[in-house]
């Protein structure tokens, strides 16, 4: 079929969502640098401050939080859904889309419902098990969902059918050769380049248990010439580090190039995101997994299949201390060949061309 000329991105809210579409825009963006690229998302969700920095074209629409049971009612109920279906149908109509794509988060569900109402095709882009409850309502309206995870149709009675093409990633996540790029990476943040470095990034909210636990256990981290490089989140209250300690520990509220972060460490420790999966394993970076607790334990199902395929380390939250850090992190990072043989179970798990993968699907879709 001949290329697309006008395609509409729908997601926000979280990372989870944002991260992937900018992912795949990009991907659009280098196959055809003329083709029509509009993301929907709402005036309030994160995408306001991603979105418009990488030059794609964003459009505001209402959205509402959905009830987390998902039927026919839910859509022929509240006016207010209809309401943001022809807003999001407004855009569609005046950026002339020949194909609607969806990544989760509120804002998708009235583009979903606009697209439908037009006969448009609607592919949908799923990372988690059990599905978002706004993705499954657009599993209501096409049979064109991808996934980004082979566990995701096992576990998953509406993902059966679905078609595994793995997750969008940033080309500077993508192309990583952290062995290449690891001198230059710890020297941007003030890293001994001979000693391991264990990397820290718990998400922006929720990781307060990791911070807690590692800056606890510096003082022995360090005696056993571990560097650290801490991403506190920007959303967590510091946490204090000794000052006097022999090797670098060195923190930071947030991160923007995760990439810099991949490329200093040996081994990470984090939640079990959808994303952090997806990049770490793709890149074939050793990690310890301290799955979030207080929800449906869909990042421990995330985390999982890393780890059986030997890639990385499953704790559960309750459990990280300072103590555990020590007993546990210390001899690990410390053994180089071990480090090595996760890294390469990691990398054969993940996939770095989940972008390309979901554009062959999307062009599928739009040829049927």
């Amino acid at each position: 079929m001949g290329p697309l000329r006008s395609v509409v991105l729908a997601g926000g809210g979280t990372g989870g969502h944002i991260y992937p579409l900018l992912a795949f825009a990009d991907c659009l963006r280098r196959h055809d640098p003329g083709v029509r690229i509009t993301c929907l998302g709402t005036p309030r969700g994160l995408e306001n401050e991603l979105i418009p920095p990488q030059g794609y074209d964003l459009r505001t629409i209402p959205a509402y939080q959905l009830p987390r049971s998902v039927n026919m009612n839910l859509v022929r109920t509240p006016g207010r859904m209809w309401t943001a279906a022809r807003a999001a149908g407004r855009v569609i109509d005046e950026v002339r889309a020949d194909v609607v794509v969806g990544f989760g988060g509120y804002v998708s569900v009235p583009a979903y419902l606009a697209a439908w109402r037009r006969e448009l095709p609607i592919v949908i882009h799923e990372v988690n098990v059990p599905p978002g409850v706004a993705n499954r309502l657009g599993m209501k309206f096409t049979k064109h969902v991808a996934v980004g995870f082979p566990h995701q149709p096992a576990q998953a009675e509406s993902l059966r059918e679905a078609r595994v093409v793995g997750v969008p990633l940033r080309r500077g996540i993508a192309g990583l050769d952290r062995y290449a790029a690891r001198n230059a990476a710890r020297a941007h943040f003030g890293l001994r380049p001979d000693l391991p470095v264990l990397f820290v990034a718990g998400g922006s909210q929720g990781a307060r248990s990791i911070n807690l636990a590692v800056a606890g256990a510096a003082k022995e981290l360090a005696r056993n010439g571990v560097q650290v490089l801490h991403v506190i989140g920007a959303r967590n209250e510091p946490v204090p580090v000794p000052t006097d300690l022999p090797v670098p520990y060195v923190t930071l509220p947030y991160l923007s190039e995760m990439e810099l972060g991949y490329a200093a460490a040996d081994l990470m420790l984090g939640r079990g995101g959808a994303m952090t999966c997806a990049e770490v394993a793709a890149i074939g970076l050793p990690t310890v997994y301290v799955p979030y607790p207080h929800s449906n334990q869909e990042q421990k199902r995330n985390a999982l299949p890393v780890v059986e395929a030997g890639g990385g380390l499953l704790v559960d939250d309750a459990e990280v201390t300072p103590d555990w850090v020590e007993r546990n992190v210390i001899p690990l990072i410390r053994d180089p060949h071990r480090l090595h043989a996760m890294g390469a179970a990691a990398a054969s798990y993940g996939r770095r061309d989940g972008d390309e993968a979901l554009l062959n699907y999307v062009y599928e879709a739009v040829a049927r």
